[in-house]
């Protein structure tokens, strides 16, 4: 994954040859109209028009209107681009006149021209609080929980491992995150890379011919099947004796990213491989629950070390392959670093099947790819972001942060109704890529620390996964509405039981420390609902509330790693806690409204129980 090599942030080296030796058809899209720029405290939200057929819009900005216009860095180390509006900017200083102009994105490295320019300055004066209104007599269908399809993780034979890091068995820890995933997010499949690596012993050679061995493989999907989980098969990395260039390798672990020396010996693996787990596992079983995706981020040299043609033609040999076995299975990719190589990959393989199409982005909320497919013939081919996060980088502290929950939350609702899977990168610090952690709180990927403690990313994921099925329709209003403060609401039909979920961050990591200015008042009213006696009950992750790496900070004191007393007192606030203890309120005329400070950043979940149920 891109995420693993610190060194490749900058966004046009992440792209490598993506935009480039690969090629790909030029599309032209105009400039998008209707540009605004509304100040408010410490923050500028723009909004603009939609262009048909633009996967993301790039904002940029100027100290004048003459320019010269640069994409506005939100320091999320990746594609800069975003899908939609409304944008806060929060890089400015407050008073400062700037200009913006955006530009329509139709595939990751097509950029079209600018807009017009606007002008505007950021205020340091007390804005409009932000308004929230649920109607919870509304129905706007079924809520999409994108993050349910899939989640990272480290290679899995890393789940079966004896060895302890921080003193915690690493297998044990790595397997309980998996089940936890499960069974309190509700994750149906987990990704991971390496399934062909020498590690499990796939494949040799004696005396010049295969000899495959597939035991290692069934311990771990025998595993995988143990907690609840399938497994989306990415088929890689290339098996040492399989390899035309054994030296070129990746990770700690030296995952082998070269071509294969002979493609025949590449399909009859493949082959082999996937008619092993129909034999072992079932037919329908595989061809309804599993999927195939060939390799990892080959659009960065560091994961491939052959040409783009070679990676297309890998690619083609691997999924013909899988659907030999049966042409049910389902088989995708080009599961491409910061969204490229899309364009190429359908151009390249022509009229061959893709049953998905999968690509990775860190730092903004993913693309929308479905103009990209629908150039291409290809509509409603399902989309899978097979790894997303705030952060390509290791080792990052904003991987800690209540910052990073928030970003995950705004990511999940932006995908919501245009794509199929937004898998989160990964579920747990046990990861050794770039080596094993070497403290408790390292800025490492994992949603739950070694320890099984949960970050403020997992309670993301807990409090969207806790809303009911229905969604509800919301009007915001107010100083930041819809950009710097963000909110969900959906009800239980069943029980009455409606929730709100709100939440105030930005995508500019440099306030991921947090911002007081940026902090907000929101007035929360819920209208529609039958009359009569409800609990409120209302759930905050700040740094205050349900964050144990603050926690640590407190009384960590500075050492790497807890003691046994530090172990218990992080494991008693390792909790989603109430912003305060339930209360009863009363709905009259339909409508029971609920004030509180959103900090940024933050996020509550805000319920209305009727009593009696």
């Amino acid at each position: 994954m891109s995420s693993e090599i610190d060194a490749r942030t900058d966004f046009e080296t992440r792209l490598g040859r993506a935009s480039g030796e690969a090629g790909g058809a030029a599309v032209s899209l105009p400039a998008p109209g209707g540009l605004t720029a509304r100040p408010g405290r410490a923050q500028v939200t723009l909004s603009w028009d939609p262009v048909d057929g633009a996967a993301g819009y790039l904002v940029h900005v100027a100290e004048s209107a003459d320019g010269p216009f640069e994409p506005l860095d939100h320091q999320g180390r990746d594609v800069l681009s975003v899908p939609h509006g409304p944008y806060a900017d929060t890089t400015g200083t407050p008073g400062v006149e700037r200009w913006y102009a955006v530009a329509a994105v139709a595939s990751v490295d097509q950029v079209g021209p600018l807009s017009s320019p606007v002008a505007a300055a950021s205020t340091s004066a007390e804005g409009e609080p932000v308004a929230v209104v649920v109607d919870a007599a509304s129905d706007e269908g079924e809520l999409d929980r994108p993050w349910r399809p899939m989640i990272g993780s480290e290679h899995l034979s890393h789940a079966l491992s004896t060895d302890r890091t921080g003193g915690r068995e690493i297998g044990a820890e790595l397997r309980a995150a998996l089940k936890a995933a499960h069974d309190e997010l509700g994750v149906e499949t987990v990704r991971a890379h390496g399934i062909l690596g020498d590690d499990l012993g796939v494949y040799r050679e004696v005396d010049g011919e295969p000899v495959y061995d597939f035991t290692g493989v069934d311990r771990v999907y025998d595993m995988v099947l143990s907690l609840g989980l399938r497994p989306i098969v990415e088929i890689s990395f290339m098996p040492r004796d399989l390899a035309a260039d054994p030296s070129a390798t990746v990770f700690e672990y030296g995952a082998i990213i070269s071509p294969p020396k002979d493609w025949d010996r590449w399909y009859d693996l493949v082959r082999a491989f996937v008619a092993h787990l129909v034999d072992r596992y079932g037919l329908d079983e595989v061809r309804d629950r599993w999927a195939f995706e060939v390799w990892n981020e080959a659009n960065l040299e560091v994961f491939w070390s052959g040409t783009p043609e070679d990676f297309f033609r890998l690619h083609s040999v691997a999924a013909r392959a899988v659907k030999d076995v049966d042409p049910g299975l389902r088989v995708g990719g080009p599961a491409s670093a910061a969204a490229g190589w899309i364009d190429q990959l359908l151009t390249a393989i022509g009229d061959e099947p893709l049953d998905f199409v999968s690509t990775h982005t860190y730092g903004s909320p993913p693309l929308d790819l479905r103009p990209v497919l629908a150039r291409h013939g290809r509509a409603g081919t399902p989309i899978w972001w097979t790894e997303w996060g705030v952060t390509p980088t290791h080792f990052n502290e904003v991987s800690e942060s209540v910052f990073a929950a928030v970003f995950l939350l705004r990511g999940m609702r932006s995908a919501m109704g245009r794509l199929e899977a937004l898998s989160y990168w990964v579920v747990s610090d046990h990861f050794e890529e770039l080596g094993r952690p070497p403290a408790l709180f390292h800025g490492g990927f994992g949603l739950r620390t070694v320890g099984e403690l949960r970050k403020p990313r997992w309670w993301a994921l807990a409090m969207l996964e806790a809303l009911p099925a229905r969604r509800l329709a919301v009007r915001s209003s107010g100083d930041g509405a819809d950009s710097l403060v963000e909110s969900l609401a959906a009800l239980d039909p069943s029980t009455g039981r409606a929730a709100a979920l709100v939440w105030n961050g930005t995508l500019d990591q440099s306030k991921a420390a947090g911002s007081a200015e940026l902090g907000r008042r929101v007035s929360l009213r819920f209208t529609g609902l039958p009359d009569g006696d409800y609990e409120l009950r209302h759930h905050r992750v700040d740094d205050d509330h349900s964050c144990v790496p603050a926690v640590w900070r407190r009384i960590g004191g500075g050492a790497d790693w807890p003691t046994d007393a530090q172990w218990a007192g992080l494991r008693a606030a390792d909790r989603l806690d109430q912003l305060h203890p339930p209360r009863r309120v009363t709905a009259a005329g339909g409508a029971v409204d609920v004030e509180f400070d959103l900090p940024n950043p933050s996020m509550s979940l805000v319920e209305l129980v009727p009593f009696g149920n």
